[in-house]
Formats: structure tokens, C-alpha cells, sequence
């Protein structure tokens, strides 16, 4: 794992973050990648996505947004998925890809970053605590809403 490196989204790297597998029981959290990529689409100055390597393997996936204007604070800095693949789960990909997000949200400004997710079995809550977030608010869906401090 001591080769890891974060890169911008590319038309080299995106067939593996469309082949990252997921532990059973992670599929209910997380929506297929094209929703994420599609956001690039939508909006490219304020997506930020990055995939994650180990050597030239990709391993995980990260995409936030930063839009200082959004009309909702929680949508302002917030990162809105996060994968790594489940054979490289635990070795310390999310935690940097989590650090990169922080590191690109001061780079811009931001004292904060925000999660929103579905807690649950099997769900992400306690990753997302593991590496500093901490529940704040809840969206009227019932999603938990956390937010890391710079």
C-alpha cells in the first residue's frame, strides 16, 4: 500500500472504478458509479472526482463537490461517495482517500466537509466516524448527515 496515489478521473481509469466490487450487504448503500460520473457532466467546476491507485490498480473512488453558492449549506463542501474496492477494504485506501478530500477542501477554502449516507447494518457509519466525521443533522429522509472539521 505504499504506492498509493490519488488521480483525476480519466478515460484510462474509469473502466476500473466501474469494476470495484463491494462486500455483500454493501450494494443497498451505494448507488451504481455512472451516477457519480455523471455528475462531472452536470456541473465540472464544482465535482471533484478522483480515483484512488496502488501502483496502477485502482482501488477506490471518491467523489465530492464544492460549490460555495449551493442553496443548501450541507451541499456546499460534501463528499458523495466514497468505494474502495472489497479486497482492499481495511488497508487504509479510505482513510486516504477521505485525507486527499481534506486536503483539496482547505485548498479551496472550506473549514468543513459534509456526509450524507443511510445508516444501517453493513452501512458506512462506522467508517465514517473511524476517520472523523461526526453526525450533525439528519435530512428528512432519515439519511445521517456528519461533517469533519478542518
Amino acid at each position: 500500500m505504499a504506492d498509493l496515489r490519488v488521480e483525476e478521473l480519466s478515460a484510462t481509469t474509469i473502466v476500473g472504478v466501474n469494476t470495484l466490487s463491494l462486500k455483500p450487504g454493501q450494494e443497498r448503500f451505494v448507488t451504481p458509479e455512472s451516477y457519480a460520473i455523471a455528475a462531472t457532466v452536470v456541473d465540472p467546476a464544482t465535482s471533484w472526482q478522483r480515483v484512488i491507485l496502488d501502483g496502477d490498480e485502482v482501488v477506490g473512488f471518491v467523489s465530492a463537490g464544492f460549490d460555495a453558492d449551493a442553496p443548501h449549506e450541507h451541499f456546499r463542501s460534501v463528499l458523495w461517495r466514497i468505494n474502495v474496492d472489497a479486497d482492499d477494504q481495511g488497508r487504509g485506501v479510505g482513510r486516504y482517500a477521505v485525507d486527499q478530500l481534506i486536503d483539496e477542501a482547505r485548498a479551496r477554502g472550506f473549514d468543513h466537509v459534509n456526509v450524507i449516507y443511510e445508516a444501517g447494518e453493513g452501512g458506512p457509519d462506522a467508517f465514517f466516524q473511524r476517520v472523523g466525521f461526526t453526525p450533525v443533522d439528519e435530512t428528512e429522509y432519515g439519511e445521517v448527515v456528519a461533517q469533519i472539521k478542518l
